[in-house]
């Protein structure tokens, strides 16, 4: 009987340790975009107040990106080294210094706290997908699809309240962007129980994974990966200003974009679910592509249509990003491959996706349109539909393991 009942505490424990860690993953997960996305409806008067040029904006918004490609591959190494919990949790304490830093006063700070939210994000970005595997190998469709549900949320919410809340509480862009401090702070005491755990690695006894980048199935979910984020950072980060450029106000130009962001969050549930029932993703690769083209055509061609069009681009979006990262989960044997094929894609894909919003601002300054940088765009749907259809198919990446 005692048996029985040491067994029976044993699995309330692992059962309750588990929705813990599932929590502070979603919360983690929401912090992975306001950074990013707050600073978009901010941009005009970021502009406005330090004299930024439409290609210095550019530069700003992807810079945090540009980080999530050139610092990925560091965090397998970090994992590794410190354990996957740890090295979260630096990331986090990272995100809250950036934060600070950030809006602090000066362009100069600006800048490098740019660059620091960059840092700690591309840290989160690779080492969630690589727990999910590792935590919940028998649920990845559904705790994929809460992950990314999480991202798109938090991303929803950024664009939506940071111009509301800051012109309610009297802040000017500084504070605003400071607010959302507050919120990586909370996810930061939701993840310290983690420390607890036995288990840091991610892994495969702390082997390396060897021979991943001549896989070209690694190379297919990298460009899928890629040319996704490429798209949705190019339009989060410019698709106020467009609307702006219209005639509507700040405030209803950020609601513009956080419909797309909410409307995402049912794309980013649905596509890990749909995609985890089947051996094969290709038709949903093709179809997630096509609304999010369908969306972004929208836009571009039925001015008065912004509500539809952006639900459409926002849904479409959400489901790709889920998509891609289910991806990196269906197409590994194991969670050291997911964590060495997350950081292969994420390394690649947003080095790819920080050039979006730079050639847009680019784009937009030498043709004084937004039309010609946005159809741009539009033509980048094809590629990506091309290789969703490639990394789709039934198979796994194929690599070594080394000490």
């Amino acid at each position: 009987m005692s048996a029985a009942v040491t067994t029976a505490r044993q699995s309330r424990s692992s059962r309750t340790s588990s929705w813990w860690v599932g929590v502070a993953i979603v919360l983690v997960a929401a912090n992975l975009r306001p950074a990013v996305v707050g600073v978009a409806p901010l941009l005009s008067e970021i502009r406005a107040s330090e004299g930024l040029s439409g290609t210095a904006a550019g530069v700003l918004t992807a810079l945090p990106v540009l980080c999530f490609g050139l610092l990925a591959p560091a965090a397998p190494r970090l994992a590794r080294r410190f354990g996957i919990e740890r090295a979260v949790l630096g990331a986090l304490v990272l995100l809250c210094a950036g934060f600070a830093v950030r809006a602090a006063g000066s362009v100069v700070l600006l800048f490098a706290g740019t660059l620091l939210v960059g840092a700690a994000i591309a840290i989160g970005n690779v080492l969630l997908p690589a727990l999910i595997k590792r935590d919940f190998a028998h649920r990845t469709g559904v705790m994929t699809g809460l992950y990314t549900m999480a991202i798109s949320a938090g991303g929803a919410l950024a664009a939506g309240v940071t111009v509301p809340v800051a012109s309610a509480a009297g802040l000017d862009w500084h504070g605003a962007l400071a607010v959302w401090g507050l919120f990586a702070l909370i996810a930061l005491v939701f993840w310290l129980p983690q420390l607890r755990r036995v288990d840091h690695r991610t892994g495969s006894g702390g082997m390396r994974v060897s021979g991943l980048w001549r896989d070209g199935l690694a190379w297919q979910v990298t460009a899928f990966m890629g040319l996704q984020s490429l798209g949705y950072y190019a339009v989060s980060t410019w698709i106020p200003a467009v609307f702006a450029d219209r005639g509507f106000d700040p405030e209803a130009a950020g609601w513009l974009l956080s419909l797309a962001s909410f409307v995402g969050i049912a794309g980013s549930m649905a596509a890990p679910l749909l995609a985890t029932r089947f051996p094969r993703q290709r038709l949903i690769a093709v179809g997630v592509t096509g609304v999010t083209a369908l969306g972004l055509l929208g836009v571009i061609a039925l001015p008065g249509a912004e509500l539809v069009s952006m639900a459409l681009l926002g849904f479409g979006q959400g489901a790709a990003l889920g998509l891609a990262l289910t991806l990196v989960a269906l197409r590994s044997p194991d969670a050291a491959h997911a964590s060495q094929l997350s950081g292969m894609a994420q390394s690649i894909g947003y080095v790819v996706a920080a050039s979006g919003p730079f050639l847009v601002g680019a784009v937009h300054d030498a043709t004084g349109t937004w039309t010609v940088p946005l159809v741009l765009l539009l033509l980048l749907f094809v590629p990506q539909g091309v290789v969703g259809v490639l990394a789709g198919r039934d198979r796994r990446v194929r690599s070594g393991l080394s000490p």
